[in-house]
């Protein structure tokens, strides 16, 4: 960060990247521009082409010199990336490469996804209205290790005959971090800890349970409990509300967190936050993004939910830049767009009634409605994720000891 008298700035990175990238990070930046206008801070972007993008541009999904820049800034805003252009599974290069060039190179391994349903968008979810009072719940996803990240074999033989291997490894220490920080984050919030796996399968799981269950002794005030990942796939659309904090494996994270975001009506309602135990001199370094894909077939046409991606930006403003009050203005600025009325496509009423309430908007439009609603005026609380930035770095010091 440098000051400019009395106003503040701070070194962001941006990647558009694929499909609505472009689309929804503008509309996040508009809205932080907003947010700093209002709070005395202001923003120095360094735009990167990575992903598909960077394929066609460079050859590479990501170059060693965007990782840097990722490295130097104070966050980094992704979009999406990939996309049918680059989809073919025997490509040598493909988008998603840079993710895991990101997470890995830049430490960071737990994702975090809070999951909650703003009440005025209960007629736009596929779950009956009286199971979803109540949900509040973050997923803490494990992101460095691995069925993503293990040792593969493609597919060899010949037709008929084939075979492929994929190896899925996970060490003590990579465990017992990202279930340290779990562990602290349900100590703020409700103190109850999910752990998901599949212990009566897979040995991965059964040290994965062995390992959390150990680090729970330091944690006597968080109730544990177990759950196999069938039953709690099936337990999150039967009872969401039950749960509190949710910690687990990669590629259960991945499909759990995605399951999820039926409750709020739609993939482009929810944020995410990757962060691993770095520091910068106000808040942890991480790496911020919706949690929707690229969805190309709607990209340009200013048809996207900009909100997943807003709401990713109140979280980069909490937890990297230390802007909490700034955080929770943009989170009350979308709870107020959402109750005046405004839906974009995926979150359009089921029933003709409830939609008669509604303004059908595109990208653009929402995000000026919740632009608009940044101000001084007081406006009515809105539900952010029910953890703060002190306990998580707190945690990210913590675990960078281990």
């Amino acid at each position: 960060m440098t000051a400019r008298g009395d106003l503040r700035s701070y070194r962001l990175v941006a990647i558009p990247g694929d499909g609505v990238g472009p689309d929804v990070v503008a509309a996040a930046r508009g809205v932080l521009a907003a947010a700093g206008a209002r709070f005395g801070f202001e923003i120095a972007w360094t735009d990167l082409i990575v992903g598909g993008a960077g394929i066609d541009a460079y050859g590479v999904a990501i170059r060693d010199e965007d990782l840097a820049a990722c490295a130097e800034s104070d966050a980094i805003l992704l979009g999406a990336v990939g996309g049918p252009k680059w989809d073919d599974p025997t490509a040598m290069v493909r988008p998603e490469q840079a993710l895991f060039a990101m997470r890995g190179g830049l430490g960071l391994f737990a994702n975090l996804r809070p999951v909650s349903v703003h009440p005025a968008l209960v007629p736009a979810s596929p779950l009956r209205p009286e199971l979803l009072e109540g949900v509040d719940m973050l997923i803490v996803r494990e992101l460095t290790g691995g069925l993503y990240f293990g040792d593969r074999t493609e597919a060899t033989g010949a037709a008929g005959a084939r075979a492929a291997s994929d190896t899925l490894p996970y060490s003590e220490p990579e465990i017992a971090r990202v279930a340290g920080l779990a562990f602290e984050l349900a100590r703020g919030r409700r103190k109850r800890l999910t752990s998901v796996d599949k212990a009566n399968v897979l040995a991965t799981s059964r040290l994965w349970r062995t390992v959390v269950h150990e680090i729970a002794t330091e944690y006597p005030d968080v109730t544990l409990e177990d759950r196999l990942v069938d039953a709690c796939a099936m337990q999150i659309v039967r009872s969401p509300a039950s749960f509190d904090v949710l910690v687990t494996e990669n590629l259960f994270g991945d499909i759990l967190s995605d399951e999820a975001s039926v409750l709020a009506g739609s993939l482009g309602m929810l944020p995410s936050a990757s962060v691993g135990a770095r520091r910068t001199a106000h808040g942890l370094h991480g790496l911020y993004e919706p949690i929707h894909g690229s969805a190309p077939d709607i990209a340009g046409q200013d048809l996207a939910n900009p909100i997943g991606t807003i709401l990713s930006g109140a979280m980069l403003l909490r937890l990297s830049l230390g802007q909490a009050d700034a955080a929770d203005a943009v989170e009350r600025a979308v709870a107020a767009a959402l109750d005046g009325g405004y839906r974009t496509g995926d979150i359009w009423p089921r029933s003709v009634a409830a939609a008669e309430a509604c303004t059908r908007v595109g990208t653009v439009e929402m995000a000026d409605a919740i632009v608009a609603r940044i101000g001084p005026a007081a406006a009515p609380p809105g539900r952010g994720p029910d953890f703060d930035v002190g306990t998580l770095v707190a945690t990210s010091q913590l675990l960078g000891l281990l």
